[in-house]
């Protein structure tokens, strides 16, 4: 069984995964980069997998947009993205940017496409610099 080290930005919040994922999705859908404030969220997914807070339980809050099933945890603190059990609890979400540990699974899709941002758009000719632009 794998086990996956993830944190908040400010280092406040520190949780554990026991168990594999069994998907990992980048949503494009207007919620996710309101969300995120980025092209898209970066979600991996496990039915069998377990979250456990190391650190900071106390500084998680969650929002679920009303009328909807969209639902985000975070740090109250530095806002960072963070793990959050869906569905009645049977589904665990945890954001792939607030993971310490390496992820070998590689995306299964792109969702939303539809709803893709307009500058979201051949990106890998973009220049790609290794730091600042400087």
């Amino acid at each position: 069984m794998s086990q996956y080290q993830g944190s908040c930005l400010c280092g406040d919040v520190r949780y554990v995964i026991d168990g594999e994922f069994e998907s990992f999705y980048l949503c494009h859908c207007s919620r996710c980069r309101k969300g995120t404030g980025s092209a898209h969220a970066s979600n991996l997914f496990s039915t069998s997998a377990s979250l456990a807070w190391q650190s900071g339980e106390q500084h998680v809050a969650s929002f679920t947009l009303p009328g909807s099933h969209h639902s985000r945890s975070f740090c109250k603190h530095c806002g960072s993205a963070l793990p959050g059990l869906h569905m009645g609890g049977k589904l665990l979400m945890v954001p792939a940017g607030s993971l310490d540990s390496a992820v070998s699974l590689r995306p299964n899709a792109h969702l939303c496409v539809s709803s893709r941002a307009d500058w979201d758009h051949e990106l890998e000719h973009v220049d790609q610099l290794d730091g600042l632009p400087g």
